[in-house]
């Protein structure tokens, strides 16, 4: 029997845009600038390196098909459980917390990460990369409904379209451009905040700090298979 996180999922896509938020900005600064949930940012990176320095392009060019391997992955786990009629999202959020952990421990075994394109911080910065293609993929596998969580250069348009239309009294149905509105708004503050505490969370606890975005995940994989009468009591 298939379960789904109930009443919109907009805490759930709250949650993930946080995360996403969150490991981005912490791995941009402890791996020398890899993007993690914005792969193709890494192209811009790419040239830039290559301009100024020969550090750090190994990873960058390794980021975008490893997150596409794991977004792969996701939609093969994906189809393997629901054709056994279970539902894939707390299996999909219980691997990307897994890869997390999994970066948050190399990292924490392995530091200081010195030589950006070393074998030591390739892994953990993969690592990072395949946990963020997971959940790429549960936003469109499990979370199709919800705002983008990882990548808010999109979901920023909108609202900013949406705003003006509101303000300027021009929309053909505002009940629904402020419902779009207010649906976007949390992913973009939650995104924001997650970058924040990614930030001082590596520069003050190193990679311990990713234990705030597993234990995320540990509430969401909780909430996404609680009976339906529990989710709506809460």
């Amino acid at each position: 029997m298939k379960l789904q996180i109930t009443g919109g999922g907009t805490s759930a896509g709250t949650g993930l845009a946080f995360v996403a938020g969150f490991v981005d900005a912490a791995a941009f600064i402890a791996l020398t600038g890899l993007f993690t949930a914005h792969v193709t940012g890494n192209f811009v990176l790419i040239g830039a390196e290559l301009v100024a320095s020969s550090t750090g392009v190994l990873a960058k060019l390794l980021a975008l098909p490893v997150f596409m391997g794991a977004v792969a992955g996701a939609r093969i786990l994906a189809l393997f459980l629901e054709r056994r009629d279970a539902d894939p999202l707390p299996w999909l959020l219980a691997a990307e917390a897994g890869l997390l952990a999994g970066f948050g421990l190399c990292g924490t075994l392995w530091s200081p990460l010195i030589a950006p394109d070393g074998a030591p911080a390739l892994i953990v910065g993969m690592l990072a990369v395949a946990a963020m293609g997971v959940q790429n993929a549960i936003g469109r596998l499990s979370l199709g409904h919800l705002a983008p969580t990882t990548v808010m250069t999109v979901s920023v348009s909108q609202a900013v379209i949406d705003a003006t239309d509101l303000a300027l009294r021009i929309s053909g149905n505002p009940g629904q451009t402020r419902a779009r509105l207010l649906r976007v708004l949390p992913a973009i503050a939650a995104f924001a905040a997650g970058a924040l505490f990614g930030a001082f969370g590596i520069a003050y606890l190193a990679f311990g700090c990713i234990a705030l975005p597993i234990a995320i995940l540990i509430s969401l994989i909780v909430l996404a298979t609680a009976p339906a009468g529990a989710k709506a009591a809460t």
